[in-house]
């Protein structure tokens, strides 16, 4: 059974220094937003509630920090009590999280690879199972950039794979991530989108990296999207349907009608992508 869209559409992710131009009507141009979750919890006061207006009027998906889940620490449940009353307050869609990990000892500021081995692969399942069960809802995990795979026993989608396999999660399918780890460990994007279990991805990310040389792509968040990324999403709208599909941009940002440039690209994408309708 395929995984239910929590949105449908082209969404943006909202950022502080967004707001004010999306407050002034050109949030209506977007379907639905992401936040960070450790961005927001406990966050009061005007600010707090210029949110709140936000996520009563919008659609909303959640992309987690902090959460973890492949740390040799244990896990924070205490900070998955407070992601699920987050969630709760503000109608959250959907709530993902990278496949990778940023703690042990306190936190390590960078998305760390988990090592592609059978028993990673179950220790995380596991975790993201125990969420799964204090959130009382599914999550979704990303397939995240890398650069480096230390002890690798199985390649990248193998181990993607298993993992949702054996925590019976959903997927946030990176397309950025996908074709900057193309690159960088010199293999076919296309045999990797083969691969993924259509039937898990709840929605998708697009966003633009730094071309640090020939043979290395820097996943930063901080520029436009380029063509070969453009033709990807296309390719992944063609094989899958028209997902909803969010714009990650993190710094550098352009005016607003820029980045909604962007944003109705996805849109035109996703309509060129929709099956036809059939006809009796």
């Amino acid at each position: 059974m395929s995984t239910p869209a929590p949105v449908e559409g082209a969404g943006l992710g909202l950022r502080r220094s967004l707001m004010a131009a999306l407050e002034d009507g050109a949030a209506d141009a977007v379907d639905f937003m992401e936040v960070a979750p450790e961005n927001w919890i406990g966050v009061g006061g005007a600010l707090g509630r210029r949110f709140r207006r936000f996520t009563e009027r919008h659609a909303f998906v959640c992309h987690g920090l902090s959460l973890s889940l492949g740390s040799p620490a244990p896990l924070d449940e205490d900070l998955v009590v407070d992601i699920k009353g987050f969630l709760d307050r503000h109608d959250v869609r959907c709530y993902s999280e990278h496949l990778s990990y940023c703690s042990d000892d306190g936190h390590l500021y960078d998305l760390m690879p988990i090592p592609f081995t059978v028993d990673a692969a179950e220790y995380v399942a596991a975790r993201i199972r125990r969420v799964q069960e204090i959130l009382e809802r599914r999550i979704a995990i990303e397939n995240v950039s890398y650069y480096a795979a230390p002890g690798a026993q199985l390649n990248e989608s193998e181990f993607l794979c298993r993992v949702l396999e054996s925590a019976d999660c959903d997927l946030l399918l990176d397309v950025n991530n996908i074709y900057v780890n193309s690159i960088n460990h010199d293999y076919d994007p296309a045999a990797f989108m083969d691969a993924v279990p259509a039937e898990r991805i709840a929605y998708m990310h697009v966003a633009g990296h730094y071309v640090e040389a020939p043979d290395l792509r820097v996943d930063t968040h901080g520029a436009d999207v380029c063509e070969p990324v453009w033709a990807l999403l296309e390719r992944a709208y063609a094989k899958f349907g028209p997902i909803p599909t969010l714009l990650e941009r993190d710094f550098n940002f352009p005016t607003l009608p820029v980045l909604l440039q962007e944003v109705g690209r996805i849109r035109r994408l996703q309509q060129a992508g929709r099956p036809a309708a059939s006809h009796d």
